[in-house]
């Protein structure tokens, strides 16, 4: 039995009609179906994604971005940049600027995260390797002042939305003098500590969510790994994406595979030569230290934001993942003692207790 396609819905008519005139060319020059448009993806912004079936039996992808929230630049701008360094992302087949519609190839339905096995970490070992391919070569691609830097101004912003939408907004709390000491000594700490690192194209959200497993003739999974959602990349932290890719938004692995494959993206960072910095190439562990202070400073940020979809935006999926990223929080403030207080006034906040007993002590 065929399943009826779900009907794509549009809250302003006018944008309805905006984009059935923007479509009716494109129908012919890409041999477009309009009766299968429907609903593909969406994201944690305004944006949409739809999919389009063509009469050579291949789909395509629309993608709705209505300019008064979004702007398509950085997307065509970071799509560019990573297919030059060889990464696998959808071409830009049409797009119209003013109205905020782009057709894009299609890579396909299924992400690295749902194919994975999560109750096996190791059998998702060979796609790690894959996507620490594609990381590595959009980093080895970095150059200065192409891209926005990844600075203190807007590392301090991040972080200002932990206490702004988590505590305030979310948690209902208002912090004593006391308490914004230490949130601001444990901000200046973080920001420090990620400043003093190497610095590359940074996608900014280098997660299994936003990797594709497109397929090739046969229905055999590609060798290379598409990437998508990289519209906000920076200049910034070596350590952001790999921290990103095993401190995950949606899903959380033992710490004994999460080194392991850090382990595998510092050695082949080191033969690359990305690892020359003080003595990062002989230290995996001054390395692995790095990542944590640049987890740290993603999970705040992360806290703030799923606090600010749900109650600004009205997405509320994204704040049940929220206790994810407490966790990450408390885990690696317990490893070392200049963030002591910052664990203390986590555990206020959540009523929990101290963490303790974690693989490398504190430092």
């Amino acid at each position: 039995m065929t399943l009826p396609t779900p009907a794509v819905a549009w809250t302003d008519a006018s944008r309805e009609a905006a984009f059935q005139t923007w479509l009716a060319p494109l129908t012919k020059d890409f041999g477009l179906s309009p009766d299968t448009l429907r609903p593909a993806s969406a994201d944690a912004s305004f944006r949409r994604y739809l999919r389009i079936d063509t009469s050579a039996g291949r789909s395509l992808i629309v993608m709705d971005a209505p300019p008064e929230h979004e702007n398509c630049e950085p997307f065509v701008h970071v799509a560019r940049l990573m297919r030059d360094a060889g990464l696998l992302v959808p071409d830009v087949l049409a797009w119209d600027q003013p109205l905020g519609f782009m057709l894009l190839s299609d890579l396909g339905r299924q992400t690295m995260l749902d194919g994975m096995d999560l109750d096996h970490a190791q059998a998702n070992h060979a796609r790690y390797m894959q996507a620490l391919d594609a990381l590595l070569a959009w980093q080895l691609s970095s150059r200065p002042g192409v891209l926005a830097p990844y600075n203190e101004a807007l590392l301090r912003r991040e972080l200002q939305l932990f206490p702004d939408w988590y505590l305030h907004q979310h948690k209902a709390i208002t912090l004593s003098d006391a308490q914004s000491q230490t949130l601001r000594q444990a901000f200046d700490t973080i920001v420090a500590h990620n400043l003093n690192s190497p610095m590359v194209y940074v996608h900014r959200d280098f997660m299994p969510r936003n990797l594709m497993l497109p397929l090739q003739a046969g229905n055999t999974p590609a060798q290379q790994l598409g990437v998508l959602d990289f519209q906000d990349a920076v200049h910034g932290p070596i350590t952001y994406d790999v921290a990103s890719l095993m401190r995950d938004a949606f899903l959380s692995w033992e710490e004994d595979f999460v080194i392991d494959v850090t382990v595998r993206y510092w050695e082949k960072a080191r033969a690359a030569g990305l690892m020359d910095f003080e003595d990062w190439h002989s230290d995996f562990g001054a390395f692995y230290r790095g990542v944590e202070w640049m987890g740290l400073q993603r999970h705040l940020k992360v806290a703030g934001i799923f606090a600010r979809l749900t109650l600004r935006d009205g997405k509320p999926k994204y704040l049940a993942d929220t206790p994810r990223f407490i966790a990450y929080i408390r885990h690696t403030a317990h490893r070392y003692r200049a963030l002591g207080p910052l664990l203390r006034l986590i555990d206020e906040v959540e009523g929990l207790q101290a963490a303790s007993g974690y693989a490398f002590g504190r430092v």
